[in-house]
């Protein structure tokens, strides 16, 4: 009996060990999958049915002085698809039921069908639909994303998204408008299709326009790719960029380029740069070049023209130059506004230099005023070797030359100095006098006689006001210390010289701004062609400011290869029509009391 009994206990103990054995596999196999593995399967998983997808952030405005917009981001849609599901069996599409239109009736939609349906909204024909999902597919057989247009507008996203095409899905893509066309494309530049910065602006200030993209990632259905509701993601935050103002005034932009393209088109020129600046601040207001660049469409206007000349594009300034080299006599104490010289046809210095003016005269007793109205190389080489070679090149330092300006435009040049006086020959040691020798920018003068117009001190050059990021913290607000080149003396004394070349040089007539006092010079270039020779054409220009009695704008004009007008009287309308469009725009007070004379012969 006893032995009979103790059997079924043995085997009943053995089921129990091997019962609890088996729970303990399945528990290590749960805490495996539940615990230990967790995160890892819980990614394959979603791996399967999720799609990481990219959310943009917008990119920043650019607006002008008083908040205009230049650039900003519209919305856009990019159309993806998923090759993996497009390829599974067709989907079904609720119709109007064709025996009774008043119910409806479920059809098959296959890929070809979907595919024609799909090109004929967005322009392309399925085939090529087609291809890019095979593709894909021969790349990855598990491919889940790929597009098959990029940035289309509401018309077209609207369109897509009423086919109901479960495997297409359209995404936000917020593309760049320029609202103004080629006004100030010259300056803003543009971007990419992707949202590259490519030019101007766009590039140089991409720090604080650039947005950051976000990722979403959300579950599908494994049944019809239909988005799970209640399954987004948000994996990383997107983030908008700042707002870019500029120093520039949309309307006054807008009417000096009109003003240099007619008068580019008159005179059969190559191309014209005009800019405005503020004369107490060395803020830019306005600047033109001509051909410009509409970023809506670079790709339209030739590379040459797509950028800023005025920055750029260094020249030979001529006799625009002879007011710096006037100011920096008078402020040295060696010459003043009556002192004179005998100014012939050709001066033959001592160290063998030969200098000429640009048309034989006989002898003159010219003063410096007389030199700066008649324009004479003769004269003003003279007056020049009254500094040292060393004054001379320190002056040209202290007026902005031979460096960028304060801006840093894209590829902005810096000009050169042919050196420094170490490097000056016979002859470059006179022509730096009457501005040949030697290349500024169209800034870099404007800037000059920004100085002279602001009492001898030259503000930094400023085009950028200010940048303010979402949050409203502003930041690269511009300098506002400026630098004393010459005394507020010497610089009053150009400027009633400058007077009187408006109003006794050769153009009086024809520059003549009713109501107010101006002070100007003109100049005539040779171009360098590259090869140590010049060019046969010329660049005329203009550069001035007003009103001379307390000065305000600034305005540089510079016109090459004028065919129709070979000299400064292509440029002068021009400084006139920007200077008076300026002065009205900005109500600026006409001058009181006239110019007083000054002597131009001895």
């Amino acid at each position: 009996m006893n032995r009979t009994n103790r059997r079924p206990l043995w085997r009943i103990a053995l089921a129990g060990l091997l019962l609890v054995a088996l729970v303990a596999v399945f528990l290590v196999r749960l805490v495996d999958i539940q615990v230990v593995r967790a995160a890892e399967l819980n990614e394959e998983a979603e791996a399967i049915r999720s799609r990481d997808v990219p959310v943009y952030g917008s990119r920043g405005d650019i607006v002008d002085r008083n908040g205009v917009v230049l650039a900003d981001s519209v919305m856009r849609w990019d159309i993806a698809l998923s090759p993996k599901q497009s390829r599974k069996a067709p989907f079904e599409r609720e119709v109007p039921d064709p025996a009774d239109p008043s119910k409806t009736t479920t059809v098959e939609v296959g890929l070809e069908q979907a595919a024609a349906e799909l090109g004929a909204v967005i322009g392309r024909g399925p085939a090529d639909i087609i291809a890019i999902i095979d593709s894909h597919l021969a790349e990855d057989p598990n491919s889940d994303f790929a597009y098959v247009a990029k940035l289309v507008d509401a018309d077209v996203y609207e369109k897509v998204k009423a086919l109901g095409i479960p495997w297409v899905e359209p995404w936000v893509h917020p593309s760049r408008r320029y609202p103004n066309g080629a006004v100030a494309g010259n300056l803003i530049g543009f971007t990419g299709t992707d949202g590259e910065a490519l030019a101007g602006l766009e590039l140089s200030e991409d720090e604080c326009l650039a947005s950051e993209d976000g990722l979403v990632s959300s579950l599908r259905s494994l049944e019809d790719w239909v988005e799970i509701p209640g399954t987004e993601t948000v994996r990383k935050q997107a983030s908008d960029g700042g707002t870019l103002q500029l120093t520039i005034d949309r309307d006054l932009q807008f009417a000096v380029q009109r003003i240099a393209e007619a008068q580019v088109q008159a005179v059969g020129a190559e191309w014209a740069v005009v800019t405005v600046m503020e004369a107490k601040t060395g803020k830019l207001l306005a600047v033109a070049d001509v051909p410009t660049v509409d970023p809506n469409d670079p790709t339209s206007t030739d590379s040459v023209n797509r950028g800023s000349r005025a920055f750029t594009a260094p020249f030979e300034p001529g006799s625009t130059f002879k007011a710096l080299t006037a100011a920096s006599v008078v402020d040295a104490g060696v010459a003043g506004p009556s002192s004179g010289v005998v100014a012939d046809y050709k001066y033959l210095p001592p160290n063998g230099a030969n200098i000429n003016d640009s048309a034989f005269h006989e002898a003159e007793n010219l003063t410096l005023t007389g030199v700066l109205i008649e324009s004479s190389n003769t004269g003003m080489s003279q007056f020049g070797e009254l500094l040292t070679p060393e004054q001379r090149y320190q002056y040209m330092l202290d007026f902005g030359l031979g460096r960028e300006s304060e801006v840093g435009f894209p590829s902005e040049a810096s000009g050169d100095l042919h050196g420094d006086p170490a490097d000056w020959d016979n002859q470059t040691y006179y022509t730096t006098t009457f501005g040949q020798g030697l290349t500024t920018t169209s800034i870099q003068i404007t800037s000059a006689y920004q100085a002279i117009a602001n009492h001898g001190v030259r503000m930094p050059v400023t085009l950028v006001e200010g940048c303010t990021a979402p949050d409203g913290t502003v930041t690269e607000e511009p300098p506002t210390d400026g630098q004393r080149v010459i005394s507020a003396a010497a610089a009053d004394q150009t400027t009633a010289m400058l007077e009187q070349v408006y109003l006794h040089g050769w153009l009086d007539a024809t520059w003549r701004i009713p109501g107010y006092r101006v002070a100007a010079k003109t100049g005539t270039a040779q171009v360098p062609d590259g090869q140590g020779g010049y060019r046969k054409e010329y660049l005329v220009s203009v550069s001035g400011y007003a009103p001379a009695d307390d000065p305000q704008f600034v305005v540089s004009v510079s016109i090459m290869n004028a065919v129709k007008m070979n000299s400064s009287a292509a440029s002068a309308p021009v400084f006139r029509d920007v200077m008076s469009q300026v002065l009205k725009q900005f109500r600026t007070i006409p001058s009181g009391a006239p110019a007083p004379e000054l002597p131009a012969t001895w």
